[in-house]
């Protein structure tokens, strides 16, 4: 009986030249996001520019595979590095559009950020111009994106003022949700923080964000919204933070937000 032929020892996988497993390899427009050069978007439209060149070469391919650290990667001729991580928080005021640039010529938080002398950074998530209150931005994608996918789960506070004087079925009722056409609008709390005559300050607490998520459920349940100002995210206060200013987050304050 002939003995069974002996099998080929398993092929390890490539390493780095530290002998370390090779890292992945992400497209050209990822790579450049997650160095914090630009937003993905942003890194999307340079490549298909011809402003982006990997080993001397242009590159027009977003998702062409590409790794920075064995790769020359340039950016309009300059030798893209990894920019150092920024984590910010600012207080966003009313009528300030969330965006680099507004088609109608609308004040941007760029412009409160002009002078600050920072790398590029993204907003984290949103607040449309009629809110205001704490909005995160950075140029750790990563971060970010634990923060605003729907796994992260952060609960974001809201002090909302709307006409009216809603009662405790009415809190009730924002608390069950509505339905929106596709979407299922709902409050993970709603508390009444004070009340006058005719209108009433709450407190609103969603663990997601869809466009426009409270002015749309509470117009729905009869309540129009005076003022939105977002007070928290997660453990994150706005605390004194003046209008219009910002502040670099702590080292403690960027873990205590890091998708877990």
């Amino acid at each position: 009986m002939k003995p069974p032929p002996r099998r080929s020892p398993p092929r390890a996988r490539a390493a780095s030249p530290a002998g370390r497993a090779a890292p992945p390899r992400h497209g050209l427009a990822r790579v450049l996001s997650k160095l914090g050069v630009c937003s993905r978007s942003q890194a999307e439209a340079a490549i298909r520019d011809g402003r982006v060149a990997v080993d001397g070469r242009i590159e027009r391919n977003p998702e062409r595979p590409s790794d920075a650290t064995r790769e020359a990667i340039t950016l309009d001729g300059v030798a893209v590095q990894a920019a150092a991580k920024v984590y910010l928080a600012l207080n966003k005021p009313r009528g300030i559009v969330v965006s680099a640039a507004d088609e109608r010529g609308r004040d941007t938080v760029y412009a409160l950020l002009a002078d600050a002398g920072l790398p590029w950074i993204g907003p984290v998530g949103r607040l449309d111009k009629a809110s205001e209150g704490l909005l995160l931005l950075s140029n750790d994608t990563v971060w970010a994106a634990g923060i605003t996918e729907p796994s992260g789960a952060l609960e974001k506070t809201y002090h909302v003022q709307v006409n009216g004087l809603p009662d405790d079925a009415a809190l009730a009722a924002m608390v069950a949700g509505i339905a929106d056409g596709a979407d299922h609008l709902a409050a993970r709390r709603a508390t009444r923080l004070r009340v006058g005559e005719k209108n009433a300050w709450l407190e609103i607490v969603l663990d997601e964000g869809r466009n426009r998520h409270i002015r749309r459920l509470l117009e729905a349940l009869g309540y129009d919204v005076l003022r939105l100002v977002r007070v928290a995210i997660g453990p994150l206060t706005l605390g004194a933070l003046a209008k219009g200013a910002h502040r670099t987050l702590t080292a403690a304050e960027v873990a205590a937000l890091r998708s877990r």
